[in-house]
Parts: structure tokens; C-alpha cells; sequence
């Protein structure tokens, strides 16, 4: 399922990582209600996501693995938006590295109560991704000690998604965590289209004015996902 743009160990790199993570989907069935979850992930790639997340924590081993052989068929058969520089978004696997590696995933996404970020780097191997999910300057040390690609760092606000989620850092708890690593960060917990910029200004993806562009192309075809009246970065 890896598209073609890595490096020699086999997973993408560099700047080209970058761009993928600027706009990142994470699924969710419960905020999904009525609508087709294939649907808005479908919308989303169309807007400027780059990649998609399977997260699905109440799911069994057998449902989850199901459920990434049909992200991994969607997003092969969806263009993304041009601006990405992708043939195709990359596929994460929350928590559960054996699924994974078991859809041919690009990668797999574990936070700090999961199998610890070293030991799902050796099962990975080189040519997979490794995201680690952070809420401190501590923590994110250790994950790129570990071997980490990339860090979902938050939550930035409090949000209804993740009841179990630690306290919110805020703006500062992230451009603390962008001071002293150079990997790219993906900020996580109540971001919205309203908040988007400035969470980019903290320290959140490359490019600001690019990820911006995506976040409104995002939330363009995706009206529908919004609440009345939210605004949408200009």
C-alpha cells in the first residue's frame, strides 16, 4: 500500500512527510451518527487530507482488520487535492500495530498506554511509519528516542471525543514540544477550522500558508460535518 515517494529504508520522509501530515483525519464512527463514514473520508481526501487514521477502539481485532481493507481500498481508488504532492493519502493504524501490518498499513499510531513506542518501532521495521501520541517536552523526547516518525501532540482543548484524554496543554504545551524537536507535529484534540490558525502559527505542520489553504479546502466539502455558523479561515 506504501506509495512511491520514500526513502530507501521504505517509508516516506522529509518533506514530502510533511505535506502528508498537514491535514490528518482521524476516523470516528460515533461522530460520524447517520452519515457514511466512507462518505467523509471520501469528502476529506477531496479537501486536502493527506492522511487518515483508522481509529477504532471498540472495534475486535477481526472488525478492525476488516475495516483498514476497505480504508486501504478507498483511499487507493480516491484522488487527494494536487497541493498534497501524494498519488494517494497514507493509511494509519491507531493503537494496533499487528492490524497494520496485517492491511499492509503505512504505518501505525500508538499513545502512551499502548505497547511502548520502541517496541512497535522494531515490529514496523524500517519501512513503516511510527506516530506517537505526546502531551509533554518528556514524553516527546522519548518518543523520538524511540524511533518515532512523527508526534500527535495534545490534546490542544479539551475535547468530547476522548473523555480519557490527559489535560489540555494548550498553545504553549505545544510550541514547548516544537522547541526541541525537529520532527513533524501533528496537533491533536479540538482543532477546528475556527482555531486551525493558530495552532498552525504554535508549531503545528510545515507551511503554514499551505496547511491553512487545505484546512478551508478540508472544511469546504465538508459543510456538512460543521456547525451553523463556524467560521472557516480566509
Amino acid at each position: 500500500m506504501r506509495p512511491d515517494n520514500h526513502d530507501p529504508a521504505g517509508r516516506l520522509q522529509g518533506a514530502a512527510l510533511r505535506r502528508a501530515l498537514g491535514l490528518y483525519l482521524v476516523t470516528d464512527r460515533a461522530l460520524a451518527g447517520e452519515r457514511s463514514e466512507d462518505a467523509i473520508i471520501v469528502a476529506a481526501l477531496s479537501g486536502g487530507v493527506g492522511t487518515v487514521q483508522l481509529r477504532g477502539k471498540d472495534l475486535s481485532g477481526r472488525a478492525l482488520m476488516a475495516a483498514g481493507t476497505r480504508l486501504g481500498a478507498l483511499v487507493r481508488a480516491t484522488p487527494v487535492l494536487a497541493t498534497t504532492g501524494q498519488d494517494r493519502a497514507l493509511v494509519i493504524v491507531n493503537d494496533r500495530v499487528d492490524v497494520a501490518l496485517s492491511v499492509d498499513a503505512d504505518g501505525a499510531h500508538v499513545g502512551q498506554d499502548d505497547l511502548p513506542a520502541a517496541a512497535a518501532r522494531r515490529l514496523l521495521g524500517p519501512q513503516r511509519l511510527l506516530g506517537v501520541s505526546v502531551s509533554s517536552v518528556e514524553e516527546a523526547r522519548q518518543a523520538a528516542a524511540d524511533g518515532a516518525d512523527y508526534l500527535g501532540v495534545g490534546p490542544i482543548v479539551s475535547t468530547p471525543s476522548k473523555p480519557d484524554a490527559p489535560h489540555p496543554i494548550g498553545l504553549r504545551g505545544l510550541q514547548a514540544i516544537r522547541a526541541i524537536t525537529d520532527l513533524p507535529l501533528v496537533a491533536i484534540g479540538g482543532i477546528t477550522v475556527a482555531n486551525a490558525p493558530q495552532v498552525l502559527a504554535a508549531g503545528a505542520a510545515d507551511g503554514h500558508s499551505e496547511a491553512r489553504a487545505r484546512v478551508r479546502g478540508c472544511a469546504l466539502h465538508t459543510r456538512s460535518l460543521q456547525h451553523p455558523g463556524m467560521d472557516i479561515p480566509q
